[in-house]
């Protein structure tokens, strides 16, 4: 419903929004180690996650991570570990679809971090000059948007109901009631005949419902109906840090380095091909090592520039 702060606060969609997060977070320390001004400076430094969902909670450790240790040494007139960041979250608590006592030690992990948690608050205003949470006013140079993203423009020319972000409420065979030909999957489609609460807008509701909608169409071509979709809910991982992370296994819940190396176990396993496997395990025991983050470009979007007459 702010469509005005997209500009302001980015979220993380696609590897361009990727990109341009680590230009932003990045130019903030540059642009702190330039200025004398010690309020400019501060608010530099401040980065503020809106969202405290999987997404906010990987990316407030991260920035946590980053600032504590791979940029520790890389600068001459600031200590990137004095980094405000902070996580905003407008419910009660944090990673409100896994269970209380994970959403706690999570809250718990991150402020062994550093991160400045504060849960049933929300945002009011965003500025270039910082973010209003009701009478108080947070200085910051860096505001990320981790609170949801509204579903594609697609939805909406299909004349069939959607709900408030935009998703199409499909039957429960994923079919839409106007057109029993069409198959809505992943993040398109708001699924709620299993449990009553839409399904979230995650990679493995799509796999399943991907291969659910093959499925169908292949009956359908051989004159049967589409079957009813039934998720399988596998569990959930939400990774925050080095040795950090939550999980809800169904059977069992893991906090801290268990959860943690379970996360990599499941990332690992689903990868194509034996090679590839090997590769990022080397990588990522390198990354662990050297806490070394990878590539730390500063990149522009030229493409959207104008460019000089030749």
């Amino acid at each position: 419903g702010h469509n005005d702060w997209e500009k302001l606060a980015p979220g993380l969609k696609s590897l361009e929004d990727a990109i341009e997060l680590r230009r932003r977070i990045l130019m903030a320390f540059e642009y702190a180690e330039k200025i004398d001004d010690e309020a400019a400076r501060k608010a530099a430094m401040t980065f503020v996650i809106i969202g405290g969902g999987p997404t906010g909670v990987e990316m407030a450790g991260a920035i946590a991570e980053i600032s504590r240790y791979t940029l520790a040494k890389d600068f001459r007139h600031i200590d990137p570990s004095r980094a405000r960041v902070i996580l905003i979250e407008g419910d009660s608590r944090l990673l409100s679809a896994f269970p209380e006592d994970l959403s706690q030690s999570a809250k718990k992990q991150l402020t062994d971090l550093g991160v400045d948690v504060r849960t049933g608050v929300r945002a009011t205003n965003l500025t270039e000059a910082g973010v209003q949470l009701g009478d108080e006013f947070i200085p910051c140079r860096v505001k990320i948007w981790a609170a949801g993203n509204n579903a594609s423009f697609v939805g909406k020319t299909l004349g069939e109901p959607i709900d408030r972000v935009g998703r199409i409420v499909v039957n429960d065979d994923l079919t839409i009631p106007g057109h029993p030909e069409v198959q809505v999957i992943g993040d398109l489609a708001n699924f709620s005949h299993q449990t009553g609460e839409p399904l979230p807008g995650v990679s493995p509701v799509a796999i399943q419902q991907g291969r659910h909608a093959a499925r169908n169409i292949l009956a359908m071509i051989k004159g049967r109906k589409p079957r009813r979709f039934h998720y399988w809910d596998k569990g959930s991982i939400a990774t925050i840090g080095r040795n950090k992370a939550v999980a809800d296994l169904k059977f069992m819940h893991l906090s801290g380095l268990p959860a943690w190396l379970a996360w990599l176990f499941v990332h690992i396993v689903w990868l194509v091909g034996f090679r590839n496997r090997l590769l990022v395990l080397f990588q990522w025991a390198w990354a662990y090592f050297t806490f070394d983050k990878g590539a730390r470009l500063i990149t522009r979007n030229f493409q959207s520039e104008q460019r000089p007459p030749a």
